[in-house]
């Protein structure tokens, strides 16, 4: 595990402090850390705050700490970064292709790269479900031959096994991508795409109730995004 979230839980009368740090397995380094102290009437919306703001937190510090790693191809992680900056703009045909553009530059600087693999073969798949692809056949194609590459790669991998649900979704196989996002959760809870599409696929095979659940999660995370 390449990231550690520890945290302690202090109550006093009717006030509960909660400590969160986070760092860096690999190399202990404190990336971040915040404290939190509210009335323990307010539990339950207090446990829905902490979530979502650590999510948001955890996030962008990921994010830094992902970018601040050694890389032998500096440029293929400038594009990288720069496809993921667009994935945050409203989702649209144009922003795919721009996104698209900018992974398949980062590819070929660095073919060897498991980011930008599994990067593309999710955003081809979701091109795919958002039926703006020009040949879906063909999205289809590499996305698939990109996450079966990123997964032998690194069989442990939560972006490839990201990668891997996306093109099972966009296939339709709701019950084989499930087993997927799963494998994602069970690194990162809080990953709202991941609760989201397992969500969806719960819904196609008929778990409507696990749906609902997995939505309204998915919701208080990102409230902003829904």
């Amino acid at each position: 595990m390449r990231y550690v979230l520890e945290g302690s839980v202090q109550r006093s009368g009717k006030q509960v402090r909660i400590n969160t740090q986070l760092t860096d397995a690999e190399t202990d380094a404190h990336l971040w850390a915040d404290r939190f102290e509210r009335d323990i009437s307010v539990l339950f919306a207090l446990q829905n705050e902490i979530t979502s703001r650590i999510a948001v937190e955890l996030s962008l510090e990921l994010l830094t700490a992902e970018a601040a790693r050694p890389t032998e191809n500096p440029d293929a992680l400038d594009y990288i970064l720069r496809g993921r900056a667009v994935c945050a703009k409203p989702l649209t045909r144009d922003n795919f292709r721009q996104m698209i553009g900018l992974v398949k530059h980062a590819l070929a600087l660095d073919q060897r790269s498991l980011e930008a693999q599994s990067l593309l073969a999710d955003m081809l798949s979701a091109r795919v479900v958002a039926g703006w692809a020009d040949s879906a056949a063909a999205d289809m194609a590499r996305a698939e031959g990109l996450a079966r590459q990123a997964l032998a790669a690194s069989p442990r991998s939560p972006p490839a096994h990201v990668a891997k649900a996306q093109v099972l979704r966009a296939q339709h196989r709701f019950a084989e991508a499930i087993p997927e996002y799963e494998a994602v959760l069970a690194s990162n809870r809080t990953s709202v795409g991941a609760l989201y599409a397992l969500g969806v696929c719960k819904f196609f095979t008929g778990s409507l109730e696990e749906s609902i659940l997995l939505e309204e999660q998915a919701i208080r995370l990102a409230p902003a995004i829904h």
